[in-house]
C-alpha cells in the first residue's frame, strides 16, 4: 500500500499503527511522514555511498583476479587499498558526547547488529551477540571436524553440539550433585546460578 509517497507493506503498515504506536503519542500519518521526509533527504546519499561500495568492490575483485596463483605480498596490498581510497588515514584523536543515547549504545558494550527478523538463527545471534553463542560457533564452524551440511537448521547436528557443549560445561562448570546433561533450563536464585533439573531441586555449580 502507499502511504506518505512511500510503498509500505501491509503487514508493517498495520502493525506500527495497530501494535507500535498506540499510547507512543506518535500518530500513524506522523510516522509515515517523518520516514517519507527522510529517504527524501537520506535517499539519494545513500545511493552514492552504495554505488562507491560496489566501485570498491570491482576494483578489489579485479586485483585479487589479476593476481591468481601468486604468492600474497602484504605490503603490496595495502598500498592498493589506500590508493582507491578503502583505507584511509587515521584521524585526530576524538570525544563523543553520550547524553542523551541509549544505555545500548552509549554506556553497554557490544556488537549492535541489525538482522531480519524472518531468519531464525540470524535473530538468535543478534540476542547473543553481546555475549557470543557457543552452541553457533560450533553448528556454524568445523569445531566438530566437519562444517555444517547446505540448507536449513540440521537437528542431527545440533543434537551433537547441545551435546557437545554440556559435557563442556560438565567440565568447566560443574554442578553440584548433577550434569549439564540432565538440566532443564537455568536461573538466577538470590544472586546466584540454580539449575533446574527433571527431578530434584535445582543444582548449583561446584564451589
Amino acid at each position: 500500500m502507499t502511504t506518505a509517497g512511500l510503498s509500505i507493506h501491509r503487514d508493517l503498515h498495520a502493525f506500527c499503527s495497530d501494535e507500535a504506536l498506540p499510547g507512543s503519542g506518535v500518530t500513524p500519518e506522523q510516522l509515515w511522514a517523518g520516514l517519507a521526509a527522510l529517504v527524501a533527504q537520506m535517499g539519494p546519499r545513500n545511493a552514492e555511498l552504495l554505488e562507491k561500495r560496489q566501485a570498491l568492490q570491482r576494483a578489489i575483485d579485479h586485483w585479487h583476479q589479476q593476481r591468481v596463483g601468486q604468492p600474497h605480498d602484504p605490503a603490496e596490498y595495502r598500498r592498493f587499498l589506500e590508493e582507491i581510497g578503502y583505507l584511509v588515514p587515521e584521524g585526530p584523536a576524538f570525544t563523543i558526547d553520550p547524553n542523551g543515547v541509549d544505555p545500548e549504545i552509549s554506556s553497554l558494550p557490544g556488537p549492535q547488529l541489525v538482522v531480519p527478523a524472518t531468519n531464525a538463527r540470524y535473530a538468535l545471534n543478534a540476542a547473543n551477540a553481546r555475549w557470543g553463542s557457543l552452541y553457533d560457533a560450533l553448528y556454524g564452524t568445523d569445531a566438530l571436524g566437519g562444517r555444517p551440511p547446505e540448507g536449513p537448521y540440521n537437528p542431527e547436528r545440533g543434537d551433537r553440539v547441545i551435546a557437545w557443549v554440556r559435557t563442556f560445561l560438565d567440565d568447566v562448570a560443574p554442578l553440584t550433585g548433577a550434569s549439564h546433561h540432565d538440566v532443564t533450563a537455568y536461573r538466577i536464585l538470590s544472586g546466584a546460578l540454580a539449575a533446574e533439573q527433571p527431578n530434584g531441586g535445582p543444582a548449583r555449580l561446584v564451589g
